[in-house]
């Protein structure tokens, strides 16, 4: 459903805030088994709740009322499913972003039909398992590359988000978006300025809408230049492809190629380098699970790499606006209500997951939402993450089958699940 213009919010006919708060910075940055605490409380005794407004918004709004927390991987599914109740046009993060980084950064993903059809259409095709698979010769190729130099690593002991997690990502969306060589440093910083807004020491004592501004702009800087090489010399990438496409007659502007540039560059990097680190931790704290992978690890791999998405869940929230009154979870939704999606919550979800704390590698089946609880706006780029993680993961648990982590430094914010540095401590070979 299309919806011209915000609906507002409204406190009417409300209940209490719910005693058992997830509005705060403190709760988001404690690790995710302490968070997960809070969450099995609510999925038992409030699944969807409503909640104060959001703490230290990046734009504050002395009338925001507040939102529903849901929690529950049910009504997670419910939500995402029902895009005609349960909108993306009003905005889709947790936090209360500037209007003008959904326009900059978003492109489909802040969009409802038809819109968003016609945008996803066109670029749905460079994603398709088939087409994933032209490139896996490439990717696996990139992951050895990158353990080839690990390995080669005389001290035994790197930082693993910056040597090895985050570089196949990169490697991967520069290669699809045809980012040259000289332009791939200044994709890498507006990157994590667009997703760290949250993080205090990120900011450094600038505001939380100065970096997400700046980053974005950067961004686009960044896809105009592109856009502009490829208009004159067109290649076998998908800018090249964009600025060929055309809806309804119409060529898409170098904005709105941009735009969705800003959004993969994010979406394809920052949600698979977090799932690696996480896996990397979790192996290490969890050695009788990693052994069972290595013993039959072509076999195995396929299950593992779902669990590793189901533990790391590395986009933490996403929210929705209802556009008419409903009910979820026990509750009476209105219009205007603003509903926020918790996929960790829904991750863990004991109703679906036997034993959801333990890290089971041999977990089938495992409908995690990691992906998005489904719906028009499932991650376009699933088939590709699946392939990297598997392609990575064969080239460093083989060949660096004995490792220890440190402590992992988490990315404080309520929207990824980041981890900025991981130790990593191996024999090398």
């Amino acid at each position: 459903m299309h919806i011209d213009g915000l609906l507002p919010a409204t406190s009417d006919n409300k209940p209490d805030y719910c005693d058992i708060e997830v509005s705060s910075k403190a709760f988001w940055a404690k690790p995710a088994a302490q968070m997960e605490d809070v969450f099995a409380r609510l999925r038992s005794e409030q699944p969807v709740s409503w909640q104060r407004p959001i703490e230290g918004a990046v734009v504050p709004d002395p009338d925001d009322p507040g939102f529903w927390a849901v929690t529950r991987h049910a009504d997670i599914k419910q939500v995402s499913h029902d895009n005609q109740t349960f909108v993306s046009g009003q905005g889709v993060f947790f936090d209360r972003l500037p209007p003008v980084f959904l326009e900059m950064a978003l492109s489909f993903l802040a969009m409802d039909p038809p819109r968003h059809d016609q945008l996803r259409r066109l670029v749905s095709k460079a994603f398709t398992p088939r087409q994933v698979k032209r490139i896996e010769d490439k990717i696996e190729l990139a992951a050895k590359q990158i353990v080839d130099d690990i390995a080669a690593d005389p001290s035994g002991e790197i930082e693993f988000m910056d040597r090895c997690a985050s570089l196949l990502p990169l490697r991967m969306f520069c290669e699809m978006f045809g980012v040259p060589a000289h332009l791939e440093d200044a994709t890498v910083k507006h990157v994590i300025g667009s997703v760290s807004w949250a993080d205090e020491e990120y900011l450094a004592g600038r505001s939380a809408a100065e970096v997400q501004l700046e980053s974005i702009a950067g961004l686009h800087q960044v896809a105009q230049e592109i856009i502009e090489m490829r208009r004159r010399q067109p290649g076998d990438d998908i800018i090249s492809s964009m600025t060929q496409a055309e809806i309804d007659g119409q060529k898409l502007t170098d904005f709105e190629i941009a735009s969705f540039f800003c959004l993969l560059s994010g979406a394809a990097t920052d949600t698979t380098k977090t799932t690696l680190g996480h896996a990397v931790r979790a192996l290490s704290l969890f050695p009788e699970q990693r052994a069972w992978l290595l013993e039959d690890f072509d076999a195995r791999i396929g299950t593992a790499v779902e669990e590793f998405i189901r533990w790391a869940t590395p986009l933490l929230t996403f929210s929705r606006t209802a556009v008419v009154e409903t009910e979820l979870g026990g509750q009476t939704i209105m219009p205007g209500d603003k509903v926020v999606l918790i996929y960790l919550a829904g991750n863990f979800d004991e109703t679906v997951f036997d034993r959801p704390r333990m890290f089971d590698l041999s977990r089938s089946p495992n409908p995690h939402v990691s992906f998005g609880g489904g719906g028009i706006h499932f991650c376009l780029g699933a088939n590709l993450a699946r392939t990297m993680l598997r392609a990575e993961a064969r080239e460093l648990f083989m060949r660096i089958p004995e490792f220890e982590t440190g402590e992992p430094d988490l990315l404080g914010t309520n929207f990824i699940h980041g981890i900025k540095r991981l130790p990593f401590r191996f024999t090398p070979r």
